[in-house]
């Protein structure tokens, strides 16, 4: 009998408000869970908890590095920008810990927004720390606490291309930040109308990428597949 892969995801701790609870937690929006779920994965919460990364890749077949806040700038050795968030040091941390154990175990992995910009500064790359400033507008993060649309090309012959084919013409998104330059061994594969670098992914590797957009809430699985796929008796 075949097993499931099991795909580790990461997480956010956040103060939050549930029921009559107001206290800290560790979060992950449903839509990665169910994503994973949809396409034969079995979903397991990472918390950010740098030290642990040992034990849990030898554990995983997969491994998603899900969105949520900026990466802290002193990880790309830049100043602070007043438009960028609160530094999450323990996620920071734990991320960047995965992201180099899981390359040296060639473990598929699907970095998703906030997980592509950590992906690129843990091989050495910078960050766009505000893109309203550069591309003098807001559409790839138009709307508070929603999703903005554009769409995205892909280069032929990649990893994403062989994902989601040639282009999307609308992806889900909501960011700020974005890649500047690339890190080492990375490679550009595809991008929005304006210019933005919409995904990373490194050739090297069976399975190593990183969109910009969230595939977790659109309605078809494609990328979530692919990596359920390269994870199949990865350990």
């Amino acid at each position: 009998m075949i097993k499931s892969p099991v795909i580790g995801v990461t997480t956010y701790r956040e103060r939050a408000m549930y029921g009559q609870w107001d206290n800290v937690a560790v979060l992950l929006p449903e839509a990665y869970v169910s994503s994973i779920r949809a396409v034969g994965g079995v979903p397991v919460l990472l918390p950010p908890e740098p030290g642990t990364g040992v034990e849990l890749v030898e554990r995983l077949d997969g491994l998603v590095l899900a969105g949520g806040a900026d990466v802290s700038p002193d990880r790309y050795n830049a100043i602070k920008d007043v438009a960028t968030g609160e530094a999450r040091i323990d996620r920071d941390g734990f991320e960047l810990e995965l992201i180099q154990l899981a390359w040296e175990r060639a473990l598929p992995t699907l970095a998703i927004c906030r997980g592509l910009q950590i992906l690129n500064v843990a091989r050495g790359g910078t960050l766009v720390q505000h893109l309203p400033d550069l591309l003098g507008h807001e559409q790839h993060d138009p709307v508070s606490g929603g999703f903005g649309s554009h769409g995205v090309r892909t280069q032929p012959g990649t990893l994403l291309a062989k994902a989601i084919g040639d282009g999307v013409e609308s992806v889900p998104t909501h960011h700020h930040q974005a890649v500047d330059s690339l890190g080492v061994g990375l490679v550009a594969s595809g991008w929005s109308e304006d210019g933005t670098i919409e995904a990373i992914e490194d050739p090297s590797q069976d399975f190593l990428l990183g969109v910009q957009w969230h595939p977790e809430v659109m309605d078809e699985h494609d990328l979530f597949r692919a990596l359920v796929r390269a994870s199949q008796g990865a350990r």
